[in-house]
């Protein structure tokens, strides 16, 4: 059965994900550990905009990004080209990819697994990992750790989150309310757009949550191995307060 959770398409507006989201703080993490084989051949799935995938290719590595959104990758495509940078971009669904050839190194950054609302759509992901990843091959990913308190009380009213200029120069204001179901562990986020000091309109950031030891075992059940599980992009080691579950296995 088709589920109707989703992401809204103003999320997904290349201008306004791209200046919204200036400020992360992955990009080190990702360099530190590919630093390791400046040889190796890396895929990165949900790479959106190339907010990763082209600083990392400037580096000198051998990147491919696969997203799902078409303008995302538009936007990529772009952005490469202005770096005069020979990146490899395909529009793909992870779950069923099919790529001719394996890589040394495989990630999912920024919270995407939060997407894959149902197990299957999870283990179908983990397999198509599996697939392209050599058999010495590491595999990385990032998510939240669940913080139901947090929800609970981000579930009461709307609450400002965002409050930025695009860099098509629109005025951009986000306010936020979700609401958890527990029986699907699904977090129902919407997202209000402000733009240009008018109401826009409600788009839905649906995420998927996972609980830490629920995690170790869907990756154990799919033959990975957890190497490292960090807490922080600083590599602090995952507590009951991390922020995220920083995943490093093979």
């Amino acid at each position: 059965m088709k589920n109707t959770y989703n992401v809204g398409n103003l999320i997904y507006d290349a201008s306004i994900y791209d200046s919204m989201n200036t400020n992360m703080n992955d990009l080190p993490f990702y360099k530190r550990w590919l630093s390791k084989n400046k040889d190796a051949r890396i895929l990165e799935l949900c790479c959106g905009t190339g907010r990763l995938t082209i600083p990392l290719a400037k580096e000198g590595f051998d990147i491919t990004g696969v997203d799902i959104t078409a303008s995302m990758l538009e936007k990529a495509t772009i952005k490469a080209a202005e770096a005069n940078l020979n990146i490899e971009f395909i529009e793909a669904d992870m779950r069923a990819l099919d790529l001719p050839q394996q890589y040394d190194l495989i990630f999912i950054p920024f919270n995407s697994i939060h997407h894959l609302y149902t197990n299957d759509d999870l283990f179908q992901t983990l397999q198509t990992v599996k697939k392209h990843l050599k058999k010495d091959g590491v595999f990385i990913f990032d998510c939240f750790n669940p913080n139901i308190q947090f929800i609970a009380q981000s579930g009461k009213e709307l609450k400002e989150i965002a409050h930025y200029k695009t860099d098509d120069d629109r005025e951009i204001l986000i306010k936020e309310i979700m609401q958890y179901q527990s029986k699907t562990q699904i977090n129902r986020i919407e997202w209000h757009y402000f733009i240009n000091g008018k109401f826009d309109s409600i788009q839905n950031l649906d995420m998927r949550m996972f609980f830490p030891q629920e995690l170790d075992a869907y990756l154990q059940w799919n033959d990975f191995k957890i190497l490292h599980k960090f807490g922080s992009f600083e590599e602090e080691a995952f507590s009951d307060t991390s922020d995220k579950q920083i995943f490093v296995c093979k």
